[in-house]
């Protein structure tokens, strides 16, 4: 190709000589017209092959002979060819239009529609009716015939080169407009519309020549004109021919619009959406008031959000429109971007090449347009689509400068910031999430939120204009909620109205809408539609799907033609589902895209890709179904392109898609339904997920498209209970699709929106959820449009209970909308409209409902604007409203709180004059208000009189008098105005901060009744108060500057109350003067419960003064003193009076009445902390609490102690006679404290405990004089003990005439330190326990245990573990233990201590039992030490307890068995515990007779004969032997026969929990048969069938002298158990039999009971677990009086029923011990009759009858049970009632030690009952009440019946309705109570 500039002579001249050869194409320069002959054209020479012309020469287009093949559209064009008789180029054009002839008959009749054609064209000839029709148009004058080549270029198929030359020669116009009708346009089209493209020339190329201002402008005139013909062609309507697919109506509908921002700058002249900041909902009014603006300077920014559908393309089409025909005439320029074209583009531009190259190039002059619009910037708008789609992320900083070249999405930023075009407009059009960081703070948001109803009524209405089914689709859409909010979304109804077209001819009324339930389902309608009548294409479907699901995953929406096969690609533009356009790349580089219509539509068939495609595996599936709702990161460069993605996945998992899956994927509706499986398995795994609000909304969208009922109702239970959405984006169709997931629950939901932008009628899509319960909504975008909506749905809401709508825009307008919605909702209990910026009418006219909500409780108004006349007409409602008990007025509150009326619903609908009268007056005397009269001037004599009249002020609950000029002399004279107010709760005066508050209780009247609740348990209703006005009376008088000269003169006016409990004098200035002062004239005040007197400038003098009010005051009982912090407190009970103070329970003195509970002898204390304790100030304190009565309870704490100091307190304390504890905490001592310390038994006998830990906190405890003497206890833990200070500490313990235990741990005594202490040991009168843990001793003084603990012959065990825990304890008993054991724990011995350890073994002839647990002892060295281990006479047992034991084998362990140098006399084995018992006796006989006499009898090899004649001669005496958890081969079980043949001494064999084979069975059966001295078999819970079992049964033949046999859990049937009744019959001596979890059944009973009279010792029986009934029972029952020894029963877990209850009653072994009974179906019939028959039984222990129905007849005694320990009625449905008899049978128990009655229904009476039968019950140590329904007034109970002195060391509270503070402070007051889920029982030292 070539290129050449010439002159139009040249031209000419060279016509002639170039010949067909060569075609000329001709582009009009800028100065054509003006100078036709000399201007300058660009020529373009192509040379081509000569062809032979084809056309006849009479043809229209004759003259185009010329042109060869595909260049005949090419026109050869000079000044004169411009003209209409242009014979080559009309000829093309009659061509054109004579092969659509409808389509030109149609636009002649729509130009000139008052012409009447008549037979004019009915020519036959189709060209010449097309000639004359064009003549026709052309005499209308150029407008319309320009018109009309424009719709000839943008609606038919126009080749490229016949397009240029149109619209270049007929195109143009200076003044082109025409009226545009209503459309739409979804299909992207291209930056540059194929009619203006031009040859590529780069901006900038040539230099920009000077030219005058003229010029300037008429080029930019020119290029203005060029932009907006180009954009009327664009975006002009365009009306689809007949017999396209989507040849339908183009109708646009203007979406609802919102401003987001309050301070957003648009004119507030022109409309509701161009600029109050309050208004909110868009109407079709002008979209140039988007542009309306104050700012004159500066960038102007809007962004346009909304979600997928909302038509944002469109309105930006929509404005380029306007802006063609002239109606934005503000701008001069606009140019309208596709940022998913601009993602193409990967090379950097400046601003002239966006605007130039890739948009509209001037034909002239770039440059000086450039700078005109540079100039004219405030005229310019620019519009960026699709913000969100931005491929390529922008830094929000950049250092290049403004002119260079960047990437789009920087020159946009650019924009943004004014950097370029400064002064322009810029509009960006988003979905809604994360922003770049490109956009400035200050840009206007506006939300586009689809339809609303009368939007979506007027769509339908003008799609199906003249259509006989308009109003059958109308009916349609308002019969089908779901199908009308999915309208809601702009795309989505037109889906619907595309859809309804085609379904309502030949449909039924509400069949159409029927079939469009869902959003997919609609996108499927719309395919079958599109699709051929009775075909469906699968291929081109499923190839489309696989297209659109690449370039989701790859990001990409436009494809180029390698992309997409021709055939899909045909397939998809014939159908209107692709379309394709132009794109540039770069400059002067562009190429053809395609794209789907919409993203959603790509989505959709990505979908049908992976739920048809049998490529697509269910694994490949379940992945794509995930939550997406938020923005990817931009760094990321990926595309949010998966939106709805999961939504039509699960929309395709409908049951309804199947059909139409199965025929596209062509299997059948299994192969469908199993993928579908796998998405409703995939969103219901999501839905137990803790989902964020984005994606909840999201999963809701997702479970609704599949219409699963079951999935919905499982996601709608998973849901929390409070649902916060924060500050994101909610539509209508949003809620829609949670109210109906919320639709399937059962359990009410708080829904609470803050800061979310919400469409104004979402409250809509509410209507008729009655799962809400709380309902919240907290934004500045809620406005009038948005209270309307709420109250069309707040009547129909039936559950709701409270109601926010705070931090909104509403005004009077919407203030009266929800006014008149309120009463319709008397189910209403709190309502908030705080924040909302009310005036005076709003307020009042909201206040006017409160008579109308009788169940409202507050009613917050908080940050209104009102004034004082509204106040104060507030203040009248709140005094004549009868249900209102509180007006808050404080500062910004502004709040109603209420009490509902208490009158049943009876009442209610009573006489209205009753209501009216006796109701209201009733009311209004029980109710109160707080009256608040601060900043006023009344002074003493105005505060005195309202004081005094405050009595009768009964809406007076709140006095507030607080700056009012009140003075010192005043308040004197306030307290006795209130001296005597029965209803005072608090004065609170403080003359520093201008306060004074009265507080007043409930009428006496209601005090009265809350003492008869608490009084009478019978009808208990306690709840935990909040009100601190149930406490007792306080004065606060605070910061009043009160001296020791103004006390007399209040202590007068404080001595006429009659009710003062709480004095507060804190804050003042009374000193040691005052404090002495204070002292004496106390008992004048009464019985006070708290003196406060903190920050009085009190100094010891003053605390040594009060100290002497112990014997003065009788209600002091607790005196705290902190020196540093000023506090200073005197009060009474401190147990009740920290719960009280906290305002957490109500004062029971009634309800301890009511137990009987006596006046105990409580304790006082007295705390010094943070005081300088020097040893005459302890002399001091000494003396003045020697005449404190008692028990006395002294804390002190200081920094340091001296040793002076300590002496001198100790050395006072044998004249304390009533101290009981002593605490020295937080101080400092020095080492020689511990001596001190010690010789304190020897000084004061009194002293019980010693407890020192690390020279920091000192507690010691005093017997009272009435305590019998008793053991001492030591506990000197972490004081730096070492080798030095053992001699004089057993010197001075050994003064102690008893020391029950010492505990010497955690001190650095060694290996030195704890020889000497054993030496020196036999010295101290130890009778407990010794601890000497973590010493740092090693296996040395392990050793030397052995050697020294001979010589303490106290001493019956030891432990030492050396391990992580290192303790060491040694325990003692009062008398010399013959009996010693010792316990070795992690010793860590190695093969060089084992002599030793043996040696010193051997000499340790006391020792009875040794435990060797992991002390890294091995096989070897276990052989070792029992070949070395001889003593001269007696037994002992060795236990060891290693890893290896649990896999060394039978074999082996009983090879080490065989080296032990005495007599076996029993054998333990436990594999899985890993231990290994040998029980050694000395010195060692042998019997070589028998061993040869037995070793005839064995058949082993070599190696084994030899083993087994060593254990013989070993275990000769072998008496016992165990093996338990092991599993024993065949040559064990071999072995185990030949040495049971030679055991004639065996009289205990236990096998159980072991894996035996069956010749092994054998072989042991056959040894076990020769055992005929067996005293005790026990083969339990072995893993044996039954033929095993019934092998074994042959063990039990000859077994004359068994007393105790254990077959439990083995399976006992037909012959075996007849084999085993056979050998019970023998059994004769036989004591216990156990056969539990045997499944005997009722024959297997029969059989027993036959057997069981014959054995006449017998003393237990287990038969638990046997699937024994009624019948089995009672045979049993029959048979067991016989049983005259029997001591334990045991038949719990078996159908036995009352029958077999009510015939053991009848016949009860006299001797029973244990009864266990759970579980058996027991009622109350039996139950009674079986505590008949138990009462007064002496020797009955146990009784357990858990888990039987006990309602109404637990069992209750007269007579008692003097030897019963434990009780368990565990789950035994026991009430209030029922354990009112049951409570009172325990006290004739007196040995009762546990109570067992969790998960009962007892109630605070149950425990009542209990709590005043405690302290009666001296040996009972638990009660298990957990998972009851005890409150904490029943809590509180038992810890007053606890405090009575009871033994009891635990009550268990678990899972009981006592709220988590409460059960805290309970159980601080009383540690015995426990509320935790495991037990916290401490753990006691083994031993003690």
């Amino acid at each position: 190709m070539t290129t050449k500039v010439i002159s139009w002579s040249q031209f000419l001249s060279n016509m002639n000589r170039l010949g067909p050869l060569v075609h000329i194409i001709l582009f009009p320069g800028p100065r054509l017209k003006e100078q036709p002959r000399s201007g300058i054209l660009l020529a373009t020479v192509l040379e081509e092959k000569r062809e032979q012309a084809e056309l006849s020469p009479s043809s229209p287009d004759s003259q185009l002979t010329c042109l060869p093949g595909p260049c005949r559209a090419g026109l050869l064009m000079d000044p004169i060819s411009l003209q209409l008789g242009t014979e080559n180029l009309c000829g093309c054009l009659v061509r054109l239009l004579s092969k659509d002839p409808e389509w030109l008959s149609a636009k002649v009749k729509f130009f000139l529609p008052n012409m009447d054609l008549g037979s004019g064209d009915q020519s036959p000839d189709p060209t010449h009716r097309v000639i004359q029709q064009l003549n026709k148009l052309h005499t209308q004058g150029q407008s319309t015939w320009q018109e009309f080549i424009h719709c000839v270029c943008m609606e038919l198929d126009v080749p490229l080169d016949l397009e240029v030359p149109l619209l270049s020669t007929w195109g143009h116009g200076d003044d082109f407009s025409r009226q545009l009708e209503v459309g739409e346009e979804s299909q992207p089209d291209s930056q540059l519309h194929p009619g203006l493209k031009r040859p590529h020339q780069s901006c900038g190329s040539s230099p920009r020549s000077k030219q005058c201002k003229k010029q300037q402008q008429e080029l930019a005139k020119r290029y203005l004109q060029l932009l907006r013909t180009s954009a009327r062609q664009r975006y002009a309507n365009r009306t689809p021919r007949p017999g396209q697919p989507l040849a339908f109506p183009q109708v646009y509908i203007p979406p609802i619009l919102q401003w987001s921002r309050a301070s957003a700058p648009f004119d507030t002249q022109e409309g509701a959406i161009t600029g109050d900041p309050k208004a909110e909902d868009g109407s079709d009014v002008n979209i140039r008031d988007l542009f309306n603006t104050k700012a004159n300077r500066g960038p102007r920014v809007t962004v346009l959000l909304g979600k997928a559908g909302m038509g944002k393309t469109t309105l930006a089409h929509r404005l380029c429109q306007k802006w063609a025909d002239g109606q934005l005439d503000r701008f001069q320029a606009l140019f309208l971007f596709e940022f998913r074209q601009l993602n193409v583009i990967t090379d950097f531009l400046t601003l002239p090449q966006l605007l130039f190259d890739l948009y509209l190039r001037p034909e002239a002059g770039p440059e000086a347009v450039f700078q005109y619009l540079k100039e004219n910037a405030n005229g310019i708008l620019l519009i960026f689509d699709g913000l969100d789609e931005v491929f390529h992320p922008c830094s929000s900083k950049e250092t290049a400068g403004p002119e260079d070249p960047a990437s789009a999405l920087t020159l946009f930023s650019r924009l943004c910031r004014g950097t370029l075009l400064p002064g322009c407009w810029v509009m960006a059009t988003s979905r809604p999430g994360k922003l770049p960081a490109c956009l400035p703070t200050e840009a206007a948001t506006v939300h586009m939120w689809g339809f609303d109803g009368r939007r979506v009524e007027e769509y339908v209405g003008r799609f199906f204009s003249n259509q006989p089914s308009q109003e059958a689709a109308l009916a349609e859409l308002r019969a089908n909620r779901r199908l009308w909010s999915m309208c809601a979304v702009p795309a989505l109804c037109r889906v619907a109205c595309l859809c309804l077209y085609h379904l309502l001819p030949g449909s039924s009324p509400g069949q159409s809408a029927a079939l469009l339930p869902t959003m997919t389902q609609n996108y499927v309608q719309m395919v079958l539609t599109l699709s051929p009548r009775g075909f469906l294409p699968a291929e081109s479907l499923l190839g489309l799907g696989e297209v659109a699901l690449r370039g989701l995953e790859t990001g990409k929406v436009i494809f180029s033609a390698g992309d997409i096969p021709p055939p899909v690609m045909a397939f998809g533009a014939a159908l209107g589902l692709m379309t394709s356009f132009c794109v540039c790349t770069g400059p002067g580089h562009q190429e053809t895209g395609y794209a789907f219509t919409h993203l959603s539509l790509q989505e959709f068939f990505a979908a049908l890709h992976l739920m048809a495609s049998p490529e697509v595996d269910k694994d490949t599936l379940s992945q794509h179904v995930t939550l997406t709702s938020r923005w990817v990161q931009r760094t990321k460069a990926r595309l949010g392109l998966l939106d709805h993605l999961p939504t039509f996945l699960a929309g395709l998992a409908s049951c309804a898609c199947r059909p139409f899956l199965s025929l596209l994927a062509q299997r059948d509706e299994a192969w469908v339904g199993t993928k579908q499986a796998a998405v409703v398995q995939a969103l219901r795994k999501l839905a137990t997920r803790r989902l964020t609000g984005p994606k909840l909304v999201e999963l809701c969208h997702c479970v609704g498209e599949t219409q699963v009922a079951e999935l919905a109702g499982f996601t709608a239970q998973s849901l929390p209970h409070q649902m916060p959405f924060h500050n994101f984006l909610l539509t209508y169709a949003d809620l829609a699709a949670l109210t109906n997931i919320l639709g399937h629950r059962d359990a009410p939901i708080h829904l609470d929106f803050e800061g979310c932008p919400l469409e104004p009628r979402c409250p809509e899509a509410l209507a008729g959820c009655g799962q809400v319960e709380n309902l919240s909504f907290k934004s500045r975008k809620c406005g009038d449009a948005f209270a309307e909506a709420l109250s069309r749905s707040l009547p129909t809401m039936g559950s709701l209970k409270k109601l926010g709508l705070a931090g909104s825009k509403i005004t009077a307008q919407g203030i009266s909308h929800l006014v008149q919605a309120l009463p319709l909702c008397p189910q209403l209990e709190e309502i908030s409209f705080r924040d909302n910026q009310l005036k005076d009418w709003e307020v009042l006219n909201i206040v006017k409902v409160l008579p109308c909500l009788p169940r409202l409780q507050k009613l917050d108004l908080s940050l209104s604007n009102v004034s004082v006349s509204t106040l104060l007409s507030l203040t009248n409602v709140a005094v004549t409203c009868p249900t209102v008990r509180m007006l808050q007025v404080r500062k910004a509150d502004l709040i109603f709180l209420l009490s509902p009326p208490t009158e049943t619903a009876t009442e209610l609908h009573g006489d209205p004059d009753l209501r009216g009268n006796a109701n209201q007056r009733k009311e209004a005397q029980r109710r109160s208000l707080a009256l608040s009269l601060s900043g006023n001037r009344l002074e003493d004599e105005g505060c005195q009189l309202m004081a005094e009249a405050s009595a009768q002020l009964h809406i007076a609950r709140k006095l507030d008098l607080s700056s009012n000029g009140l003075s010192l002399a005043g308040v004197c004279r306030v307290l006795r105005a209130v001296s005597t107010c029965r209803t005072l709760a608090e004065l609170h005066v403080s003359l520093l901060h201008k306060t004074v508050v009265l507080k007043f209780a409930p009428e006496p009247e209601e005090q009265e009744v809350t003492q008869k609740r608490a009084a009478f348990p019978e009808s208990l209703t306690f709840q935990m108060p909040s009100d601190p006005l149930l406490c007792a009376p306080r004065i606060r008088l605070t910061h009043c500057a009160l001296q020791a000269q103004h006390l007399e003169h209040l202590c007068k006016a404080l001595g006429g109350s009659c009710c003062l409990c709480h004095l507060d004098l804190s804050g003042n200035a009374l000193g040691d003067k005052g404090a002495t002062l204070l002292a004496q004239l106390l008992p004048g005040l009464g019985a006070l419960q708290s003196l406060n007197l903190s920050e009085n400038g009190l100094s010891l003098d003053a605390v040594f003064s009060l100290t002497q009010c112990f014997s003065t005051l009788p209600w002091l009982l607790h005196l705290d003193f902190s020196s540093e912090s000023q506090r200073v407190i005197l009060r009474g009970d401190g147990r009740d009076g920290d719960l009280l103070a906290a305002g957490s329970l109500p004062e029971f003195q009634a309800g301890a009445q009511f137990l009987g509970f006596g006046q105990r002898r409580i304790s006082r204390s007295f705390c010094l902390r943070e005081c300088q304790l020097e040893p005459h100030s302890l002399s001091r304190l000494c003396e003045t609490l020697e005449k404190c009565p008692g028990p006395l309870e002294v804390k002190l704490s200081c920094k340091v102690l001296s040793d002076q100091s300590l002496e001198t307190l100790l050395h006072h304390l044998p004249r304390l006679p009533e101290l009981s504890l002593l605490q020295l905490t937080e101080m400092e001592l020095s080492p020689k404290s511990p001596l001190l310390l010690a010789d304190i038994f020897s000084l004061c006998p009194r002293v019980q405990k010693v407890d020192l830990r690390s020279l920091h906190h000192v507690t010691l405890h005093f017997r009272s004089s009435e305590e019998q003497e008793g053991g001492c206890c030591g506990r000197l833990t972490g004081c730096g003990l070492s080798r030095e200070h053992v001699q004089p500490l057993c010197c001075l313990l050994s003064k102690c005439e008893d020391l029950s235990q010492l505990d010497l741990s955690a001190n650095l005594l060694g290996d030195a330190g704890l020889r000497c202490l054993l030496e020196c040991l036999p010295q101290v009168p130890i009778s407990g326990s010794l601890d000497l843990s973590h010493n740092g001793i090693s296996q040395e003084s392990v050793l030397c245990l052995l050697e020294t603990l001979p010589s303490c012959p106290h001493v019956r065990e030891a432990s030492v573990n050396l391990g992580s825990k290192q303790s060491f304890w040694i325990h003692f008993s009062r008398q010399e233990e013959a009996r010693k054991t010792l316990r070795l724990s992690e010793c860590s011995f190695g093969p060089e201590h084992v002599p030793r350890l043996a040696t010193g073994l051997s000499q340790a002839l006391w020792l009875t039992e040794l435990t060797l647990t992991q002390c890294f002892l091995g096989l070897e060295q276990l052989t070792i030490l029992l070949g070395l281990l001889k003593w001269p006479a007696g037994l002992l047992t060795l236990r060891v307890e290693e890893p290896w034991v649990g896999k060394a084998g039978v074999l082996k362990l009983l090879e080490v068995c065989a080296q032990a140098s005495g007599n076996v006399t029993g054998i333990s084995i436990s594999e899985t515990q890993q231990q290994l018992c040998i029980q050694l006796e000395f010195p060692h006989q042998e019997n070589p007779e028998a061993v040869a006499l037995r070793l005839a009898h064995c058949d082993l090899g070599t190696h084994h004969s030899l083993l087994a004649r060593q254990l013989m001669e070993t275990c000769t005496r072998l008496r016992q032997l165990s093996l338990s958890q092991v599993n024993l081969c065949e040559a064990s079980a071999l072995l185990l026969q030949s040495l049971l043949l030679s055991l004639s001494e065996l009289k205990n064999f236990r096998l159980t929990s072991s894996c035996v084979s069956s010749n092994g069975l054998a072989h042991l059966t056959s040894g076990l048969s020769h055992c005929h001295h067996l005293e005790e078999l026990d083969l339990s819970n072995n893993q044996l069938g039954e033929e095993g079992t019934k092998v074994l049964m042959g063990a039990l033949e000859g077994k004359c002298w068994l007393k105790r046999l254990d077959l439990s859990h083995l399976p006992l049937g037909g012959s075996t158990l007849a084999a085993l009744t056979r050998g019970l019959s023998h059994m004769t001596l036989l004591q216990s039999l156990c056969l539990s979890h045997n499944q005997i059944g009722d024959t297997g009973a029969q059989n027993l009971a036959a057997v069981l009279p014959g054995l006449p010792e017998l003393r237990k029986i287990d038969l638990s677990t046997n699937g024994i009934g009624p019948a089995g029972g009672a045979q049993l029952a029959e048979c067991l009086p016989l049983c005259r020894h029997l001591e334990e029963l045991m038949l719990g877990f078996n159908a036995l029923g009352d029958p077999t209850a009510l015939g053991l009653a009848r016949g009860l072994p006299r001797h029973l011990r244990v009864l266990h009974l759970p579980s058996s179906h027991l009622g109350p019939e039996g139950v009674l009759s079986l505590g008949q028959a138990l009462d007064g039984c002496p020797h009955m222990e146990e009784i357990s009858l858990a888990e039987n129905s006990l309602a109404g007849g637990a069992p209750h005694f007269h007579l008692g049970l003097p030897l019963l320990r434990q009780i368990d009625l565990v789950s035994c449905e026991i009430d209030n009632q029922t354990a009112k008899p049951l409570t009172a049978s325990f006290v004739l128990c007196p040995a009762l030690e546990e109570i067992m009655l969790s998960w009962n229904l007892l109630g605070d009476e149950a425990a009542a009952e209990l709590a005043r039968v405690l302290p009666r019950m001296g040996r009972l140590k638990r009660v298990d009440l957990e998972k009851n329904r005890i409150t904490a007034y029943g809590a509180w109970l038992l810890a007053e019946g606890l405090a009575q002195g009871s033994g009891i060391q635990v009550i268990r509270l678990w899972n009981n309705p006592i709220p988590p503070d409460m059960a805290q402070r309970l159980q601080s007051q009383e540690p015995r109570l426990d509320f935790a889920f495991f037990d916290n029982q401490p753990q006691v030292p083994q031993g003690t």
